[in-house]
């Protein structure tokens, strides 16, 4: 008696759905995720085995670069209630009215200038060549960014402050305004960023001038490594 023979049936697996699925995933994630930003300098931070998290919302991080100069960025609050762009430009508004009120060659702002420091993800020049620096293509200010530096020097009179202290200064008062600011007074709003090299006097100016203003809580930011046994 003769096998039967079954007919093969070929072998098929509607992928159109799970490409509908990836595309939705993949929307899903470059719409909810953060990007880093690019620094002014190259900072590489110093190694320990602390793995407390640096928050990634309502922070003012303090560049020091190996030769000292400082930088500083800005982040607002996840939600529409300060963002990073109004509290770069509340920042900068108010940075301004404390330096012109202790300063003969005062600062003048214009909308162009507002809106250009609204995009600027770090920034760190003197205020004197503030407006030049605004003035300046993309491109251009980011060199010059390299050569620039918020001044600040040891300092522990408070009724003069630093021009680095009237940056820290505005940028609490903008988170005050907007009813946030309980993780800078806490310290957890506040984190300096120093290069391993940087040498240490320099970050030691630094915390000075934010205890003079009673910044007295702030968090190192360290590259994590295993701890030794």
């Amino acid at each position: 008696m003769g096998k039967v023979k079954i007919k093969k049936k070929e072998t098929r697996i509607d992928m159109t759905a799970m490409s509908d699925v990836t595309v939705l995933l993949l929307t899903f994630f470059m719409l909810t995720s953060t990007f880093l930003q690019k620094e002014p300098v190259q900072v590489i931070t110093p190694p320990s085995v602390s793995e407390k998290k640096v928050p990634d919302s309502k922070l003012m991080s303090v560049l020091v670069a190996q030769d000292g100069k400082i930088f500083l960025e800005l982040l607002g609050t996840k939600d529409s209630t300060l963002k990073s762009e109004d509290l770069r430009e509340q920042a900068l508004k108010k940075a301004v009215a404390a330096y012109n009120e202790t300063h003969t060659n005062k600062v003048t702002l214009n909308q162009q200038h507002v809106e250009a420091f609204r995009k600027q993800n770090a920034f760190g020049v003197p205020m004197s060549k503030l407006t030049q620096w605004l003035e300046m293509p993309i491109d251009e200010r980011d060199k010059a960014l390299k050569t620039g530096g918020i001044p600040i020097e040891e300092n522990f009179d408070i009724a003069r402050p630093t021009e680095f202290q009237i940056w820290v200064n505005a940028v609490y008062k903008a988170l005050e305004d907007a009813g946030v600011a309980d993780d800078m007074k806490k310290g957890t709003g506040i984190a300096i960023k120093a290069d391993a090299n940087t040498p240490y006097d320099r970050v030691q100016v630094v915390m000075n001038n934010l205890q003079t203003i009673k910044m007295n809580k702030f968090s190192l930011m360290t590259a994590l490594k295993a701890e030794e046994e």
